[in-house]
Formats: C-alpha cells, sequence, structure tokens
C-alpha cells in the first residue's frame, strides 16, 4: 500500500540523531514521511525498537514506512563484506553501505512513496551536491559518505550538519522524548561479536599459513589470513628481537607479511575506480587524503588515471592505507572524491 506522496523522506533508525532529524523538519513546516530500513533479521530488541518508534511518529501525526532489506542488505553489504575479508582486504563496510542500502534502495523505495528530498541524522554538510564536514569534529561523517553520488547529495538534507551530539540530546531531552534506540550504534551492526565470529558463521575457513618479514625469513605461523589486519601487533605469537607488526597480506601464498615499527609507514596509496564530488580539472595542486575514520588527513597530491582510479601521494611517509579501507580527498572541509584503496605505495 502506497502512502500520500510526501515531500521529503527522514531515514530513520530508532536512534537520536535520525529521530530529532525528523522532529526538526517536521516543526519547520517541511512535510516529512519517516521510513525505516530493516537490514537485519528481527529480534526482540529490534521488534520493540520498532513499535516504540512507531508510537513516536504515530504521536506526531508522522507516517512511517518500515521496509524489510535483509535480503538486499545480506546479498549487497555481508556478503561482499565475508569474501573481502576472506580474500585478505579490510573492508568498509559503512562506507559502502551508504552508497548500495541508504542511498540506494531506500532512497529509491522513497522515491517511489513520492518524496523528492532525503534526509538522513548524519553530521555532515550537503549544498547543492557539495559534502562538507559536520561541526561536530568529534561526530564528522563526511569522510563515510564519499562514495553517494553527487546527483543524490542534491537532492539530501543533513539538518544536524552544523549541530553537536550534546545539542542534539538537549533538544530531544526538552520535548520530553526518550529515543527508541538509547544505545550509540556499533562499529559495524551485523557483527555483534567478532570478525572472527562471523567469519565462522558463514563457514570460511582459516588455513594456517606462514609468518614471514619482508625479505622472506620465516618467523612464524598464522592459523588464518583473514585474523589479521595492516598495522596489527598483538596477537602475532612471535618472539622476534623487536616489536614486529602486520605490514601486508598474500592471500596467493596465505601469508602474512610483518616488520618493524618503520615498515608501517607509506608514501600514499593507489584505489578502485573513484567517486567523484568535484571535476578533478577544479582541484587544487595540495589536497588532504584521510584513509581510515579515526586518522587525521594527510596533505598529498592526487593523481586521476584515464579508468578513474587515484594515485595518491602523502607530502611525507604516513600510516600504511590498507586495501579495502576508504580514501577520502578533501580540500579543507570540502569532500572531492572518494575511492577504495587497492594497495600502499611502497616508495616516491
Amino acid at each position: 500500500m502506497r502512502h500520500p506522496a510526501p515531500s521529503c523522506a527522514v531515514a530513520v533508525s530508532g536512534g537520536a540523531d535520525s529521530l530529532l532529524t525528523l522532529l526538526l523538519l517536521q516543526e519547520a513546516g517541511v512535510p516529512t514521511h519517516a521510513v525505516h530500513g530493516r537490514f537485519l533479521p528481527p529480534n526482540a530488541h529490534s521488534r520493540l525498537r520498532e513499535e516504540r518508534l512507531a508510537a513516536v511518529c504515530a504521536a506526531r501525526g508522522i507516517t512511517l514506512t518500515v521496509l524489510d532489506l535483509t535480503e538486499t542488505f545480506a546479498r549487497t553489504v555481508v556478503q561482499p563484506f565475508v569474501r573481502d575479508y576472506a580474500a585478505g582486504r579490510t573492508p568498509n563496510p559503512c562506507a559502502t553501505c551508504n552508497p548500495t542500502m541508504k542511498w540506494g534502495v531506500l532512497w529509491e523505495e522513497a522515491r517511489a512513496l513520492g518524496a523528492t528530498t532525503f534526509a538522513t541524522g548524519h553530521y555532515a554538510c550537503a549544498h547543492d551536491g557539495m559534502l562538507l564536514r559536520g561541526a561536530d569534529p568529534t561526530k564528522d561523517q563526511s569522510y563515510f559518505l564519499a562514495l553517494v553520488s553527487q546527483e543524490r547529495l542534491r537532492h539530501t538534507l543533513f539538518p544536524l550538519g552544523g549541530r553537536t551530539k550534546a545539542w542534539v540530546r538537549a533538544e530531544l531531552a526538552r520535548r520530553g522524548i526518550t529515543p527508541p534506540e538509547e544505545r550509540e550504534s556499533q562499529d559495524i551492526c551485523f557483527v555483534p561479536g567478532t570478525y572472527h565470529d562471523l567469519m565462522a558463521a558463514h563457514g570460511v575457513p582459516a588455513t594456517p599459513g606462514p609468518i614471514v618479514l619482508a625479505d622472506g625469513t620465516p618467523v612464524g605461523r598464522h592459523q588464518g589470513l583473514w585474523r589479521f589486519t595492516i598495522g596489527q601487533r598483538r596477537g602475532l605469537g612471535i618472539a622476534y628481537r623487536e616489536p614486529l607488526f602486520v605490514i601486508a597480506k598474500d592471500p596467493a601464498t596465505n601469508t602474512v607479511i610483518v616488520g618493524p615499527k618503520s615498515a608501517t609507514l607509506a608514501w600514499g596509496c593507489r584505489t578502485q575506480p573513484a567517486n567523484f564530488l568535484a571535476p578533478p580539472t577544479t582541484w587544487p595542486q595540495e589536497l588532504l587524503v584521510q584513509t581510515s575514520f579515526r586518522q587525521k588527513p594527510q596533505p598529498a597530491r592526487v593523481t586521476v588515471a584515464a579508468d578513474q582510479t587515484l594515485t595518491i601521494r602523502f607530502q611525507a611517509p604516513g600510516p600504511r592505507p590498507t586495501p579495502g579501507q576508504l580514501a577520502a580527498v578533501y580540500h579543507g572541509d570540502r569532500v572531492l572524491a572518494g575511492a577504495i584503496i587497492h594497495a600502499p605505495l611502497e616508495a616516491v
């Protein structure tokens, strides 16, 4: 059953951020329609959250549509994550979920309901297709949005972009509203335990193999390539004259390569084809590139190849970019492009 056409569909999870986004737009006189995407199979907790969310919407006279997207989420987010992890990469499912699920199937469902704009509770700013950092540096989510297309950002609202998390909590309290989901969202929603548990649940074998130095010297054995991440120090089970870190993984030979702290640095990386949020011809020569969510952006030069892949060269060696993670290119607070990292650059 289709509902009357709204002008703005608001993606609501049940958490504080998306709920206040919905209320702010309604209070501003924007005709709104709440859209909740069910990404994971329901359980007692999620059913209660949906019931509470429905009650809040009903009390405000807001129509809520709940969409069961569990099968699509499993196929487009969970299964690729498992495949990439098994292949030795460290995927970033939050970055890929945004264009495929939130601004993908959820966006299309919202449009089918008649929405002309789409709003979320992300801490970021969008203006005429431009994506910018949110005002709260501790919550800024522009990095995770770098793969969303410019066309879809043109029709997106981020009402919390200029706000802080503390302000959001205070505004909900002032309205006497408790979010249906009071817990902060997890890093990866479909990994309730550990990556090891997830891989085991999907039947991915943990095949033993060698741990070697960069020159091929054997220093130990591992119990599964996907149990290790780039930069990892703990849990290697190696007795050596200095601390060793994971610097690479070779799926072809099922080998973990380790080295000293100095070997964890790289001069940049190459990426897969990029999502451009500004024409590369308009980019300044000096840019900032962020290759993980918790990393500070580093000064870099970026070259765009004919196949739309990027070669990123840092001004100075920095933390080794991890294949499968996201590289976001910034000029100041503006995101110019986003791309999945293919491999680090070992030298200039």
